[in-house]
Formats: C-alpha cells, sequence, structure tokens
C-alpha cells in the first residue's frame, strides 16, 4: 500500500485535478480489513486533511459503522478518486479511468472479504455497470475474491434522511453474511 500511495501522491495524469487538489486522499483504516467501504471521491474537507470520509458524510458513516458493532480502525475505507473534482462533481468516465489501477491495486493489497460500495459512482466504476444504485442495492455481487454490497452514499442520506433506514436493512444483511451479529 505505501507504494501504490506514493504513486498515487505523484500522479499528475487528470491535469485538472492535480493543479486544483491541495493533496491526493488515498485510503485509511486496517490494511487488512475484511470490509472495505468504498466511495466515489473526496469532497473538502477530504482534500484539506489527506483522510477519506471526515465530513459530514464520513461522520455519519462512522455512526453506520459503528452501528454495525466495528470501528473505523477494523474496516478500510477508500474512495474510486484519489483527487477532489472540482466542485464535487461526479468523477468522469477519463477519471475513473485513470485511477482504476490505483484502486484495483489497493484492493488487491487489502485482500477485503467483502467491499461495501457507496453510491452509484462507486458501484458503477467497481462492478462496471450503468445500473442505477436503486436497482443495485439488496444484491449480491463478486469483484475478485470479495463479495460485493451497493448501498447509498451517507451524502445522499444527509439530503434524503428517509433513506436511511434502507441503508440500515443492507448493513444488517452485510453483517449477516460476514457473520456479525447485531
Amino acid at each position: 500500500l505505501a507504494v501504490i500511495r506514493g504513486e498515487v501522491t505523484g500522479c499528475t495524469k487528470c491535469a485538472e485535478l492535480a493543479a486544483g487538489r491541495t493533496q491526493t486522499v488515498f485510503g485509511v483504516g486496517n490494511p487488512e480489513a475484511r470490509l472495505v467501504f468504498f466511495g466515489e471521491a473526496p469532497g473538502a474537507d477530504e482534500d484539506a486533511s489527506g483522510v477519506p470520509f471526515v465530513g459530514r458524510a464520513g461522520q455519519l458513516l462512522t455512526k453506520i459503522i459503528e452501528a454495525c458493532t466495528l470501528s473505523r480502525d477494523d474496516v478500510y475505507i477508500m474512495n474510486v478518486l484519489k483527487c477532489r473534482p472540482p466542485g464535487n462533481r461526479t468523477p468522469l468516465p477519463d477519471e475513473v479511468a485513470n485511477c482504476r489501477p490505483f484502486f484495483e491495486r489497493q484492493l488487491a493489497a487489502i485482500n477485503p472479504e467483502f467491499i461495501c460500495c457507496l453510491g452509484a459512482s462507486a458501484a458503477r466504476a467497481l462492478l462496471q455497470t450503468e445500473e442505477t444504485i436503486g436497482k443495485l442495492r439488496g444484491r449480491w455481487f463478486t469483484h475478485g475474491s470479495a463479495t460485493v454490497l451497493c448501498t447509498y452514499h451517507p451524502s445522499y442520506l444527509l439530503r434524503n434522511p428517509a433513506a436511511k433506514r434502507d441503508v440500515w436493512e443492507d448493513m444488517k444483511l452485510l453483517m449477516e453474511r460476514m457473520g456479525i451479529t447485531l
């Protein structure tokens, strides 16, 4: 992971993103985690700190992780993109393609049993599909040797609190599959 992190830090493949970033946002957590939470891209707070999911959405993700009887130290948290898109826009296909070797190698190094895709962008990037997050939820997928479940992004929950119930149902499915009693 340290080698990949170094490559990410020096990457300038996406000239616009590289020029606008404060720093890259690689990933954080247990490098031998059974579970990886996989998000879209860093926001302003993440760009400033270099740590994924530290803003309001990250605080909500922490609560979700803790509700699953885990801590951020038990899991690994990372994003598709390692640089913040301007205005927090959705990652462009060429940006995803440029970061794919990094996130694929990260996942291979961690070798998680489970991946939870947070939101449509992460799910589409990982699973290489165009299906909506609503259609992807509640279904199991495979990526390499990992079992994948998709759910709504915590930032979506901040805008649509009623969807928290759906995410909790997804987390209960995931924890059951992981053998964790809630």
